[in-house]
């Protein structure tokens, strides 16, 4: 198993992410079938969404093929949950006592190479990762109302214009909700924020992409999206600073 899928394409402007993409597992790691598929396991119907929007586009993407119960690509590697022995009230006896570094030197490391490699090959103007998220967490908490939520850190050149032009659509949107990038943003400050890269974090609800309809439907959004970033808010900021 290699730690990243590399979907090629031709547009050199954007690069697509989807960290928490599979619900896979290797035999060595032992995981429930049942707790893979969960929300806690996988980002439901995200890998759908970015291989269509990837196609829709023409652009790259980096997709992780490891589930996030393995190891979770989108935390540091110091991360306490980095390999999580407890998720979402759901207990993952295989990665008791798990030896971390092995585990990062197998996935985390080269998945974040592959990452690396791309963005040095063809630089992108614009960084989306593409994630899910659930209506309610099984353990407790509030319901969650959004369909979508825009994730940043320090770095607001792309999410300002990308949460004006979703609020625009009529959507119900998550400014840093329905968790904040400025507390969980591992990839992207890694990636696109350290380098200087506008980048954002795509949250979908989960129930709105878990099927084909949805993930055809929500791509086309985000094709939009990205679209109106790269030739409008971002285009203005580049001419502007020449």
């Amino acid at each position: 198993m290699t730690a990243a899928e590399v979907l090629e394409g031709a547009v050199r402007d954007l690069l697509l992410l989807c960290d928490h993409a599979s619900a896979e597992t290797v035999p060595d790691i032992p995981i429930a079938p049942d707790l893979l598929a969960r929300h806690i396991g996988v980002d439901i119907g995200a890998g759908a969404v970015t291989r269509l929007l990837a196609h829709r586009l023409g652009a790259p993407a980096v997709l992780a093929t490891i589930s996030r119960l393995v190891i979770d690509l989108h935390r540091e590697p110091d991360h306490s949950k980095l390999v999580p022995e407890e998720s979402d009230g759901h207990a993952i006896p295989a990665n008791v006592g798990a030896d971390r570094f092995a585990r990062i030197a197998r996935f985390h490391a080269p998945y974040h190479r592959a990452i690396a490699a791309r963005i040095r090959a063809v630089r992108p103007k614009l960084i989306l990762a593409i994630h899910s998220f659930t209506p309610q967490l099984e353990a407790g908490g509030t319901q969650r109302p959004w369909e979508i939520g825009v994730l940043y850190n320090r770095d607001s050149r792309a999410a300002r214009p990308a949460l004006d032009w979703l609020h625009g659509q009529g959507f119900t949107v998550g400014d840093n909700e329905p968790y904040s990038g400025r507390q969980f943003n591992a990839t992207l400050n890694r990636h696109a924020e350290a380098q200087g890269i506008p980048s954002i974090a795509i949250e979908i609800r989960n129930d709105l992409i878990a099927d084909d309809t949805g993930a055809e439907r929500w791509s086309a959004v985000l094709a939009e999206l990205a679209t109106h970033l790269l030739r409008n808010s971002l285009a203005s900021e580049a001419s502007s600073a020449t």
